[in-house]
């Protein structure tokens, strides 16, 4: 496009050097010329710089989108609560539910929104006996800073007190510290579930995750009703309240929230770069008092954005064996903004690596669109099923990334059940619509007769060889039988 405009000017500059009858007439069509191609241009450079920087805020606006959404309501319900207080999922979704795309069957939720500001917040767990379970710790980046659970901090009794960037002071004796580069903060807390026969001792594990203010630890403590705004939007997913804002409205949300929670010192380049554009933080973002070309190539930086970063999932993680294996910058993505995006866009709440693994597969080993119309087999050979140190599964969504509906309602096939083994020890999941066959059925994971795709999460993966983090161990293809 640059190249464009240059030839323009130089084809302009040689025809008043060659000279003009009437010089004043010529030169003034000349001269709108220059200044249309000087305003598209800098409208192109607007977008480009635009689009730069709803790829870097993306993140941090979705969250608080996220939050608004899921404290507003007087008590924990669903899958909200009140700020600084716990929601227990207790039950798994079925085929009818449409909340969240890729839910999951293997663990039962336990989420809270934390709000740093006025002091630390303190999280209690109760001993799991051995039960696996996480509570990863995001920002307001979507970074996970922390991630208490099994693989860090054990199965025993144990409290952790959640400071922000700006506290110091003294914590009680047996209580560690989990410094937050943001005051806000999300917990997405899981805990391992095998099958709706669990639920009542998952239940009373997630009865004893507790949150409470520093300043009642303690003591007897009951967390406050929460307050009801009606101006939030409660119904209107917050990736699709994003793609309803105009720059304007974007770009005065994200100048906000950079004042309330800090990029690091790292991120000082890109934010002399918005400046460039107005997008400072704490100042409002007005468009009507930027340069005309200028606000015309911003206002359509959110729509272009959004549509390259979609167009980007698609494409997210390394091909193997038709299956996408996701990077390994998950929940740290540093400088990485593009992939911060685009996983705030598709996933947001990513776990690290350590803690989950989540390759999916849309095709089969030779690339063709898996259909229920075909028979599958996931075929893992002995001693190569998945590496975990706690648990995996296999789990079957349609083109919308719901549970595929059923007769049986199994939406996966997870290591913790009664699995049937093949003579030679290698170990068959079979995909397809009508039942193997009784002697089958307990490795079959129902199909309808339309596409559908699969996700492998692995828990707690291994990190030596074999091991999917070090891509030593790969996920075998999902092969059609003929």
């Amino acid at each position: 496009m640059k190249a464009r405009w240059t030839s323009i000017l130089l084809a302009t500059t040689m025809a008043a050097l060659a000279g003009c009858n009437d010089k004043q007439a010529a030169s003034a069509p000349e001269s709108a010329k220059v200044e249309t191609a000087n305003d598209e241009t800098k409208a192109q450079e607007a977008l480009k710089a635009g689009v730069e920087a709803v790829v870097y805020g993306l993140p941090l606006v979705i969250m608080d989108i996220t939050r608004a959404k899921t404290t507003n309501v007087a008590k924990p319900d669903g899958f909200a609560a009140p700020v600084n207080q716990f929601v227990n999922v207790r039950a798994f979704p079925d085929a009818s539910f449409k909340g969240v795309v890729r839910a999951n069957v293997d663990t039962l939720y336990s989420s809270a929104f934390l709000d740093l500001s006025a002091e630390p917040i303190v999280l209690s767990v109760p001993d799991t006996h051995g039960r696996y379970y996480l509570m990863p710790m995001l920002d307001a980046w979507t970074n996970v800073f922390a991630s208490p659970g099994k693989r860090t901090t054990g199965v025993k009794a144990g409290n952790f007190a959640i400071t922000g960037p700006g506290w110091q002071g003294a914590l009680p004796k047996g209580v560690t510290e989990l410094k937050s580069p943001t005051n806000m903060v999300w917990i997405i807390g899981r805990t391992q579930t095998n099958g709706p026969k669990d639920y009542p001792a998952v239940h009373k594990i997630q009865d004893g995750y507790k949150l409470m203010p520093l300043s009642a630890f303690g003591k007897p403590y009951a967390p406050p009703e929460g307050k009801v705004d009606s101006s939030v939007d409660m119904n209107t997913p917050p990736v699709e309240q994003v793609r309803k804002m105009s720059a304007e409205a974007f770009f005065n949300r994200m100048a906000a929230l950079l004042k309330s929670n800090p990029p690091p010192a790292s991120d000082a380049p890109i934010l002399e770069k918005l400046k460039t554009i107005g997008v400072a933080p704490g100042e409002r973002f007005e468009l009507a008092k930027l340069d005309p070309a200028v606000a015309k190539g911003l206002e359509r930086s959110v729509a272009v954005a959004l549509e390259k970063l979609q167009a980007a999932s698609e494409e997210t993680g390394a091909p193997v064996n038709g299956w996408r294996v996701p990077p390994m910058i998950l929940g740290d993505y540093g400088s990485n903004y593009g992939a911060r995006a685009v996983v705030a866009l598709i996933g947001l709440g990513a776990n690290l690596p350590q803690d989950a693994v989540y390759p999916s597969a849309f095709v089969d080993g030779d690339g063709k669109t898996l259909n229920g119309a075909n028979k599958y087999v996931i075929r893992f050979d002995k001693d190569s099923l998945p590496p975990v140190k706690a648990f995996w599964s296999v789990t079957m969504y349609n083109p919308e990334s719901f549970f595929v509906a059923n007769s049986i309602n199994r939406y996966a096939i997870s290591s913790w059940m009664p699995l049937k083994k093949n003579k030679d020890g290698s170990l068959d999941l079979y995909l397809q619509h009508d039942s193997p066959g009784k002697d089958r059925e307990a490795n079959w994971l129902p199909a309808n007769d339309k596409d559908f795709n699969v996700t492998l999460r692995m828990y707690w993966p291994k990190d030596k060889a074999p091991s999917i983090i070090d891509g030593s161990w790969k996920p075998p293809a999902v092969k059609r039988v003929q």
